[in-house]
C-alpha cells in the first residue's frame, strides 16, 4: 500500500502479556510528526455476532448482565471465534448454545468493523439469519440470561437508554435497520 499523508511507521511488537483471550504489546512506531516511542497494543481475539431476525421483525436476543461495565441489558449471541473455525460457524454455534435457538440456513455476511482502532484490536464479523429453530434450553451455563425476541422498532429507544450492550450489538442493529432501508 502507497504511503499516504499521516500514516504511522511501525518497527516491531513485543508482547508483555499473552493469554488466550487477550495480549498486550509495545509496539515501536513512528508518528508522522517524527517521533518514535513504544506504543501500547492490546490485541483481543476475532467475535462471531449472530443477528438473527424472524418474520415479525423481532431480533433474538439475550438480556444479561456485564459486570466489567455493571451494565444489565440486551446483547446479540456470539462469541470468540476458535482456532480452525469459520466465523460464521461460530455465531451458529454460539447462537445455540447462548439461546436454545439454531440458525436455519445459509449465514449472510452482513458487516465486519474494529470498534476502537486506536490501540485496539478486536475484529468483529457479524452474520444475519432470517430463521431458527428451537432445540432446547440454553447449553452455555457461563452466558446466562433471559432470552427474548425483541422487536426492531425499540433498537433506537434501548440505544438511548443504553440497553445494548457492546459495540457488536449497537453496530450490528444499526447497520441492519440502515441497509434494510437503502
Amino acid at each position: 500500500m502507497a504511503e499516504e499523508h499521516g500514516s504511522w511507521r511501525t518497527f516491531g511488537e513485543r508482547l508483555v502479556y499473552d493469554n488466550r483471550w487477550v495480549k498486550v504489546g509495545l509496539t515501536d512506531v513512528e508518528a508522522p510528526n517524527g517521533q518514535r516511542w513504544d506504543y501500547h497494543v492490546v490485541h483481543l481475539a476475532r467475535i462471531a455476532i449472530a443477528l438473527i431476525v424472524n418474520e415479525r421483525d423481532h431480533a433474538l436476543m439475550l438480556w444479561r448482565y456485564r459486570f466489567a461495565t455493571e451494565q444489565w441489558g440486551y446483547e446479540l449471541l456470539g462469541g470468540m471465534v476458535d482456532d480452525g473455525e469459520n466465523a460464521a460457524a461460530t455465531a451458529a454455534r454460539e447462537a445455540a448454545e447462548e439461546s436454545g435457538w439454531e440458525p436455519v440456513g445459509e449465514a449472510q455476511h452482513l458487516v465486519s468493523f474494529e470498534p476502537l482502532p486506536g490501540q485496539v484490536t478486536a475484529p468483529v464479523d457479524v452474520y444475519l439469519w432470517r430463521e431458527a429453530k428451537h432445540i432446547g434450553d440454553p447449553t452455555d451455563t457461563e452466558e446466562v440470561g433471559r432470552v427474548e425476541w425483541v422487536p426492531l422498532s425499540r433498537v433506537t429507544e434501548l440505544a438511548q437508554r443504553q440497553e445494548l450492550l457492546g459495540s457488536g450489538t449497537l453496530v450490528a442493529l444499526l447497520y441492519y435497520l440502515a441497509s434494510r432501508e437503502a
